[in-house]
């Protein structure tokens, strides 16, 4: 009876150690886990709506084995998303609240990528008569439009592409207002098609327009103005405001799209489709 009582004991002692074992093995499994290089880049919809991040993340995974998850919004709501946190890195186009982010220690150091400009589109009849009056003078291009009274759709949303269409309007001395200008709060994409729909007027950047232009009846009115140019910089969420950011990875990303070959990628997107860079790549060496 006691020999058989102790080899229940010894029995029962083995499955508790052999649970204790897989028991023991869960928190070396779920170390694991989260593991995987990802990192969430806050960028303008430019970049998402024209292509190119869909050009060079792939090529960006390969080298590096970093997927990227996009969140594609305006250059003001990228910049919130980067205070709250919520992004590693942010690739963005409008320099003065760029460099007051990192002012504020949101942001580790803004680097310059590349850049485009930014264009008038409006109806091909073109009502109001831009190509004619204003091929090149924004200012003049808006003061026509505010004359008579032209539907001209605002992206309305703080992104870069609205910070710059303000500056213009300031520029002018005009605040605009009325049924003709309509504030739409979305997208450069969905501006566009808004303008297309309207036979309206709008300020985008070139490389969206030109993603979108076999889908539109919009065609160029102004351009080729100082006013104009559209600068692009990225920026690493500071890891010192949110120890959560993934600083060695987004670190990964910057070093990358900056490298040589990043850059030369940036220099040919475009090209085989349009006949033009999209982007010109311009980071300091």
């Amino acid at each position: 009876m006691k020999k058989k009582l102790l080899i229940l004991s010894l029995a029962a002692s083995l499955i508790l150690s052999a649970c204790g074992a897989k028991n023991n093995s869960k928190p070396a499994d779920n170390a694991n886990v989260g593991k995987e290089k990802v990192i969430t880049l806050a960028t303008t919809t430019s970049t998402e709506d024209s292509g190119l991040l869909k050009f060079l993340l792939p090529e960006f995974k390969k080298d590096t084995g970093i997927d990227v998850k996009v969140v594609s919004q305006g250059t003001g709501q990228a910049l919130e998303t980067g205070k709250r946190g919520d992004a590693d890195c942010l690739l963005v186009h409008a320099k003065a609240k760029e460099e007051e982010f990192v002012k504020e220690e949101f942001g580790v150091e803004r680097i310059e990528v590349m850049y485009n400009d930014f264009i008038m589109v409006g109806p091909k009849e073109d009502p109001v008569k831009l190509k004619e009056k204003a091929p090149n003078d924004p200012k003049v291009a808006l003061k026509l439009i505010e004359q008579n009274k032209a539907n001209f759709i605002s992206r309305g949303d703080e992104s870069g592409t609205h910070v710059k269409e303000k500056a213009l309007w300031k520029a002018s001395d005009i605040e605009p207002k009325g049924d003709w200008y309509i504030s739409a709060g979305k997208g450069m994409g969905a501006v566009l098609q808004m303008a297309d729909e309207k036979n309206g007027y709008t300020l985008t950047d070139r490389a969206t327009y030109l993603s979108m232009k076999d889908k539109l009846q919009l065609e160029i009115v102004t351009e080729k103005n100082k006013d104009l140019y559209n600068q692009y910089g990225v920026i690493v969420v500071n890891p010192k405001k949110h120890a959560h950011v993934k600083e060695a990875e987004a670190n990964e990303f910057v070093k990358w799209i900056t490298s040589e070959k990043g850059q030369k990628l940036i220099g040919e997107f475009g090209k085989d489709k349009y006949g033009e860079s999209l982007f010109i790549p311009n980071a300091k060496k």
